[in-house]
């Protein structure tokens, strides 16, 4: 958790008031003994019954004293770990936004919840307590050997011998039970992830009548889950029974050895009292550190695995560049272009292309030969691994991101839409865009009929991932979302398979009518929606093996005629 202690600068105020308001109430804590043994050994002993009553009004004095410190410090340690937990939560966050595709694909999405969620609570749970007790509980040991001195020093060494007794054993269970903690943590990643992915499946889930398996799956794991915390449960389990025998073993001897010194004449009944009362407190403030402890060591395990996060960096620099250079030649460009995912050999090998202002491009293959890969290297989600992506003239490397990818309007192969209205999904696209502009965009999508046939129109309600739409009418508003904007370079990434061919056709019609200027990437299975493109891009096992037009193609690449021949009449193939 030292790693993260810069959070806590906000808070400096707080982080002290809440710890001296907690020594102040273990001050009162502490007199309040040597009050009692004064009330036993005077007004008890000499039946002075106003002697008591002083004393008594001085006990509740204390105790209200100690009350309003205890809610002071409460307060000030919760406001500083709320402030930390939140501004830790923010910063992950936003370190999270600067990942490359990269990072994502490697940390994995369930683990990132796990650790803006569950890591940053416990480890914000953990900064309270540490606010609370970290000062009080050691005062309160540390007090009540002083205090028992100051009451007989010969039976106060039984003190001392307690103390480092007592800081062994907790000292050993915590070292024991940190490394559990973390495999805990980690046990909770595999039981997100399985609840993510058995929600997001369900309907798969169902259509395979898969269940019981998924059922079992997330049994096995979350049972492992319950025997880790089990295991760990047990041993932290042990801190107070270990804890208790040892201040109770102590406490006989002080009766025993403090009974003989009594009946000598060496100590009265009230300082006996006292040294009792200073064993109890030393056993509360124990306790209260052993919980502390418990709580610290599940903070340090969660913070660690928090740190592992901020200490993942976005394998990406951003450029410098906002604009490309306004006369080249080529608007977009792959220069011999090889690139591999990470730890996979290379998904795309020696990609080479070169498209003008306005084209159309279509890229086409069977599943797995890299025509996502390819338009995912444009607005450089993934860098190349050799050669050069070139937007504009500028190597896209040389771009800032939001300079780049500005230029472009990016149609996903998921149709991906987020709870809110309509119009608020549309302004994803341009944050000010007006009505106009979203209806054109919608009519160019072929989106607008069926917007227009919602009773709130742009203002109906899409639940999370469009869960209410059709998937054909889920892909119509992504495209019309990145048409919002009016991007220069368009990126559809199969985003037309749940559409029917008509719909398909007048949406190719309308973008090419609609949009002139606008530079388009098309990926799509069908050869009936790229044939009309200005460019053809034909992959294979991740390699270039075809380039030109429909009709070219049709002569000279047997991959793309073999494609054609499965799914186009002889008519088509002829046109």
């Amino acid at each position: 958790m030292f790693k993260l202690r810069k959070y806590l600068a906000n808070y400096r105020k707080e982080s002290i008031i809440g710890p001296l308001f907690k020594l102040l109430e273990a001050c009162f804590e502490l007199l309040v003994p040597l009050v009692m043994a004064r009330i036993v050994d005077v007004g008890i002993r000499q039946g002075d019954v106003p002697y008591i009553a002083k004393m008594c009004a001085v006990m509740v004095a204390f105790g209200i004293l100690g009350l309003a410190c205890s809610f002071t410090a409460q307060y000030f340690a919760a406001k500083a770990a709320t402030g930390f937990g939140t501004a830790v939560r923010n910063d992950l966050f936003d370190h999270i936004q600067n990942f490359s595709y990269t990072e994502l694909d490697t940390i994995g999405t369930s683990t990132l919840v796990t650790r803006l969620t569950s890591d940053i609570n416990q480890t914000q749970a953990g900064i309270n307590l540490l606010l609370r007790l970290f000062l009080r509980s050691p005062f309160i040991v540390v007090g009540a050997v002083i205090m028992a001195f100051t009451v007989n020093a010969h039976l106060a060494w039984i003190f001392v011998v307690l103390v480092p007794v007592l800081s062994v054993v907790i000292y050993g269970i915590m070292m024991v039970t940190i490394p559990l903690y973390k495999k805990v943590q980690n046990r909770l990643d595999v039981v997100l992830r399985l609840t993510r992915e058995s929600l997001a499946g369900a309907r798969v889930v169902r259509a395979f009548s898969r269940q019981e398996d998924e059922i079992r799956r997330f049994h096995e794991e979350s049972g492992l889950l319950m025997n880790t915390q089990l295991l760990v449960g047990k041993i932290s389990a042990l801190l107070n029974p270990a804890t208790y025998i040892i201040i109770n073993a102590a406490t006989i001897l002080v009766l025993w050895l403090g009974g003989k010194t009594v009946y000598f004449g060496e100590l009265t009944q009230g300082e006996l009292m006292a040294l009792i009362n200073y064993m109890s407190q030393i056993l509360i403030a124990l306790v209260a550190l052993a919980n502390l402890i418990v709580s610290a060591t599940k903070a340090s395990a969660s913070a660690a695995r928090i740190n592992d996060v901020f200490a993942a960096k976005s394998g990406m620099e951003e450029g410098k560049r906002e604009t490309g250079d306004p006369g080249a030649e080529w608007k977009v460009c792959f220069d011999h272009v090889d690139f591999a995912y990470k730890g996979s050999k290379n998904a795309l090998t020696d990609i080479h292309m070169q498209v003008k202002k306005g084209q159309t491009v279509g890229i086409i293959g069977g599943t797995g030969a890299g025509k996502s890969s390819v338009v995912n290297l444009i607005p450089r989600f993934y860098d190349a691994a050799s050669g050069r992506v070139l937007v504009d003239g500028v190597d896209v490397r040389d771009y800032t991101f939001r300079g780049l990818r500005g230029k472009i309007g990016i149609v996903p192969q998921n149709a991906m839409l987020f709870a809110g209205t309509i119009r608020e999904n549309m302004r994803w696209g341009k944050k000010d865009a007006t009505d106009k502009e979203i209806y054109r965009a919608l009519e160019i999508a072929q989106a607008r009929e069926f917007v227009d046939g919602k009773p709130e129109g742009l203002d109906t309600l899409i639940l999370q991932g469009g869960k209410n739409l059709s998937g054909g009418q889920r892909q119509r508003l992504t495209i019309a979302r990145a048409l919002v904007g009016e991007p220069e370079i368009l990126i559809l990434d199969d985003s037309a398979s749940a559409l029917d061919f008509a719909t398909d056709a007048r949406l190719r019609r309308a973008i090419a009518s609609q949009t002139r200027g606008m530079t388009m990437f098309v990926v799509s299975q069908r050869a009936a929606s790229l044939m009309h493109a200005d460019q053809i891009l034909v992959l294979d096992d991740g390699r270039q093996v075809g380039l030109g037009t429909h009709s070219e193609l049709l002569k000279d690449c047997g991959v793309y005629r073999e494609i054609c021949m499965s799914q186009l009449s002889e008519e088509e193939l002829g046109r």
